[in-house]
């Protein structure tokens, strides 16, 4: 069996062959997307700041801007001849012992170098005698600097500098950033379809009734497009296909003609009604089958590339509820986030976290073991985590009740109590 790691890699190759060859990005058909609606959709061009930021130079406090030349030592003293608010800048020019009231974000005048600080003058003593219509002056009680408190104009953005590149996986920062240059909408790559199917003659659709006890709800349809709900992708369910080698046969050709990746949930194990590495092997190839890997073994990734212009990936998961997501989260979330052009630092990471072992875990040798937990800090900080004591991957209520993964790796035995190990949160406690 091939390795976990050494299928992500074989995957990740497979993938950056497909964006160069079969599927080019600079060939992919552009879509024009409002920005509130651009969140994790892949930027296609550079977006290009057409003005600096800050357009002019701006007040960083609230207090006074001060003529150029002006004495800023302690003591001095300023005659405050008028104000600039945000929205609303002075006009005119000053000279040396000058100055305007001035509020956090106001232009500062062009003949002004210095913001003082409201708080390093006497103007909490003389506010109530203070009438703004008429020129008053304030008292430094602290020397200033030239250029204090100003945020220089452009010192943030230039005119014409690229601010975000293509391959960027649009976020809310990118949003703020992209409104504050005001721009309303985004060229973006056109999302990739993705064809999911469950099999299964024992599987019955939600909201239909189960009218016999051999019969189970097809839960991992909704599981799977759940887990890829964040991602920029156009889902397509091609419902249930009986076990039965036509019937699958059929439906898989179908959603060859219409997507760029096609994901089933089981049907690729070793069964004498498991058709789907059958119908993977007539219509295009097996890349690899089975990871060293628990839960989650046998795991399929391949192609479809009969009669068709271009390939279509293929990911085959085990059947089991908990296996569908252990594989969504390793394998198949990562390639397609790579498929749909996002830079590689744009692609959401797994985070890993040490934690304390809280309880005795049991595990053979020979496969990375991916155990439910739950996940917690301690009075001081520290991760501790603890492992459900039966680890069966068709136990779903434990899945519900876990927050994380245990990481185990293959050449790893038995666990103890108090040991460190890896601990991977479930990615949608902090997305």
């Amino acid at each position: 069996m091939i390795t976990m790691e050494e299928l992500q890699a074989a995957i990740k190759q497979r993938i950056n062959n497909y964006n160069d060859t079969d599927f080019p990005l600079q060939n992919r058909e552009l879509q024009t997307c409002d920005l509130l609606d651009s969140r994790n959709h892949i930027l296609a061009q550079d977006i290009t700041s057409t003005f600096d930021v800050p357009r002019q130079n701006l007040s960083a406090m609230d207090g006074y801007a001060i003529a150029q030349g002006s004495e800023l030592a302690m003591d001095s003293t300023i005659d405050i001849i008028g104000e600039s608010q945000a929205g609303c800048a002075y006009v005119g020019e000053l000279i040396a012992g000058q100055g305007v009231r001035i509020f956090t974000g106001a232009v500062v005048p062009d003949s002004c170098d210095t913001v003082i600080m409201q708080e390093n003058t006497n103007f909490a003593d003389i506010k109530a005698t203070v009438d703004k219509s008429r020129p008053y002056p304030i008292t430094l009680s602290q020397a200033a600097q030239v250029d204090s408190n100003i945020r220089s104009q452009g010192e943030e953005i230039e005119s014409g500098e690229v601010v975000l590149k293509i391959g960027k996986r649009i976020n809310p920062a990118d949003i703020s950033l992209l409104a504050n240059l005001g721009i309303s909408q985004v060229r973006i790559f056109e999302p990739l379809t993705v064809g999911v199917l469950a099999t299964g003659d024992e599987l019955v659709a939600i909201g239909d009734e189960l009218t016999s006890l051999a019969q189970i709800y097809n839960s991992n349809t909704p599981t799977l497009k759940s887990l890829l709900s964040d991602l920029p992708i156009t889902i397509r369910d091609y419902g249930i296909v009986p076990d039965n080698l036509e019937q699958t046969t059929a439906a898989v050709h179908d959603a060859m003609q219409d997507c760029d990746v096609i994901i089933s949930t089981a049907g690729v194990s070793v069964g004498d009604y498991d058709f789907l590495t059958t119908v993977i092997e007539q219509l295009g190839h097996i890349n690899h089958y089975k990871v060293a890997m628990k839960p989650g073994k046998p795991f399929v990734f391949g192609e479809l590339n009969k009669d068709i212009d271009k390939p279509v990936l293929y990911f085959g998961l085990p059947g089991n509820p908990l296996s569908t997501v252990v594989g969504a989260l390793q394998f198949v979330i990562p390639a397609l986030w790579q498929m749909s052009g996002a830079d590689v630092l744009e692609q959401p990471m797994q985070l890993s976290i040490q934690a304390t072992l809280t309880n005795d875990i049991r595990k053979s040798v020979g496969r990375k073991d991916f155990q439910r937990g739950v996940l917690s800090q301690n009075a001081v900080g520290s991760y501790e985590v603890e492992s459900f004591t039966s680890q069966q991957s068709h136990r779903i209520k434990q899945l519900s009740r876990a927050n994380c993964f245990i990481v185990l790796d293959k050449d790893s035995g038995n666990v103890s109590t108090n040991s460190t190990v890896t601990v991977q949160p479930f990615p949608w406690l902090y997305n």
